[in-house]
């Protein structure tokens, strides 16, 4: 079946980005469909129709035909340099569930955004717009920081060796056949800091510490065994410590392009929000992320 891109754009700079890399897939996918949206919201045209009632139709016109102009015009721009084929959707309604809805609507294989937008303060404060969508939406999301000068060459998929995790490198690996993924584990002895608060010697948690290790490479091939990514296409990697910091921490040692999160962690608590690894990568990374979990 051919695959399918839903790429969002609110016309600021991170979303011209983001459409970029989503041509780039689809050009590698012979068939791929592209479809560029853009959500005019709805709340602003009930306030405009609020404070300037003898004019809210003709604005309300004039933005909507101006909003299809442009998104028009980015279609054909992308076109004429990726040769793929291009749709664009302009809808009405909130960002959340407007793309949300598209999405299943259209289904999306995988959904492209912006990391940031044009709202950089409120979503701050919020939480950013592509961070709610992943709370409404079932679909795989690529959220692109970076001007897509290259395709995908090497992919950190940090791994808590969950089903959510696999299924994420699983789904990447399928847009990104001839990429390497390198298998990140953060592993920690439990109960360290009490034990060296209890006065335990520091060659005993050393000990400790290797059969943890040894702990995760066994679980790690039990892992790997899930997947469907070759085997030449695989690395391991090994490191000590909290994910939070190693994952940042080897993104720039191992030169990565990609991040591939599971959009869940393994506690009860994660699998009812985003997987707070996953929320603080995709907040402080400098490569794009892309996440996905397991879906009904």
């Amino acid at each position: 079946m051919p695959r399918a891109l839903l790429a969002a754009t609110d016309f600021s700079a991170p979303a011209r980005h983001a459409l970029e890399r989503a041509a780039q897939l689809a050009q590698a996918h012979p068939g791929a469909q592209l479809r560029l949206a853009h959500v005019v919201s709805g709340s602003g045209l009930d306030k405009l129709r609020r404070l300037l009632p003898g004019e809210a139709g003709k604005m309300e016109a004039e933005l909507l035909a101006q909003a299809g102009k442009n998104l028009a015009e980015l279609a054909a721009s992308l076109r004429s340099r990726y040769g793929s084929h291009i749709d664009t959707a302009l809808v009405q309604g909130t960002v959340l569930t407007a793309l949300a809805e598209l999405a299943e609507a259209h289904q999306a294989d995988l959904l492209v955004m912006g990391a940031r937008g044009t709202h950089f303060v409120r979503e701050m404060l919020l939480g950013s717009t592509t961070e709610r969508v992943l709370s409404k939406s079932r679909r795989p999301l690529l959220a692109v920081k970076q001007r897509p000068l290259s395709p995908y060459r090497r992919v950190l998929a940090p791994v808590d060796f969950s089903g959510h995790a696999a299924t994420a490198i699983n789904a990447a690996h399928a847009w990104l056949p001839d990429a390497e993924f390198v298998l990140l584990h953060a592993f920690e002895v439990e109960l360290e800091s009490t034990f060296r608060f209890a006065g335990l010697d520091e060659e005993r948690i050393h000990h400790y510490r290797i059969q943890a290790r040894e702990a995760a490479q066994a679980a790690m091939e039990e892992f790997i065994a899930r997947l469907e990514v070759p085997a030449s296409r695989l690395m391991r990697q090994f490191v000590h410590g909290p994910a939070t910091l190693r994952i940042l921490e080897q993104e720039q040692g191992l030169d990565a392009d990609l991040i591939v999160m599971g959009k869940h962690g393994q506690s009860v608590m994660e699998e009812l929000l985003l997987g707070s690894v996953t929320k603080h990568v995709l907040a402080h990374s400098a490569s794009d992320v892309f996440i996905a979990g397991h879906y009904s």
